[in-house]
């Protein structure tokens, strides 16, 4: 099978965040200028509809899904899904929207969380990170499917913010050229460069073995 070596577009900057006090209830009082920073202590008192992340303390706010987005998260979903059902395994698969809260130096208080993403697709092995706010520490999988309006993100905040957390499989899955980039961390906590899947070319779920996703069955026309 041929592979590709993925190539990384973004290179982010990583700033320190500083502490946000005061308590916000109207979503219309936040500041989306990106000089201001919040924490999940915030993001609770947020009463409103809007689907939102918080990546490094700032807000970034989250459009719906379009169809085919909609339906290669549900095709991928159902591949996991089955998966773990038929070999009986213990992981759970969520899709969005689910919180996925990122602590930094193992602080996890509600006011020291500052990374809180919503991936379109999350694997979690260690039970013990789910509560009934969502998941608390890194996913064993990611997923995030390409939109023109998350590209950058995908490929930059949410890439390092992925890889500095944990997560041992990142998968990047671009509709636009039929894609899927697949990032595995590496022991040295960083992620490899990255292998892409094409054409008729099987994607392996590494965290599964004996899985692959066949591209011609999910990139459908």
């Amino acid at each position: 099978m041929n592979k590709e070596k993925g190539t990384h577009p973004y290179k982010v900057v990583e700033e320190e965040p500083t502490k946000v006090e005061e308590p916000l209830i109207r979503f219309e009082t936040l500041n989306l200028e990106g000089v201001k920073r919040y924490t999940y202590a915030d993001y609770l008192t947020w009463f409103d509809d809007v689907r939102r992340e918080l990546i490094r303390g700032f807000v970034h706010l989250m459009s719906a899904p379009n169809l085919l987005h909609s339906q290669l998260s549900q095709i991928i979903n159902w591949f996991l899904l089955s998966f773990v059902k038929q070999n009986k395994g213990q992981c759970q698969i969520f899709h969005a929207p689910f919180d996925v809260r990122l602590p930094k130096n193992n602080e996890t208080a509600d006011d020291k969380i500052i990374n809180v993403v919503q991936p379109d697709i999350c694997v979690v092995c260690d039970l013990s990170k789910l509560d009934e706010r969502g998941c608390i520490g890194a996913p064993d999988l990611i997923v995030e499917v390409l939109s023109p309006s998350t590209s950058q993100k995908d490929w930059g905040d949410k890439f390092y913010l992925y890889e500095e957390s944990g997560v041992r499989e990142y998968w990047i899955v671009d509709p636009k050229v039929k894609a899927i980039s697949i990032f595995l961390l590496q022991t040295n906590g960083k992620y490899d460069d990255g292998t892409v899947y094409t054409g008729a070319q099987k994607a392996p779920v590494h965290i599964f073995e004996g899985l692959e996703i066949d591209l011609r069955e999910l990139f459908t026309e």
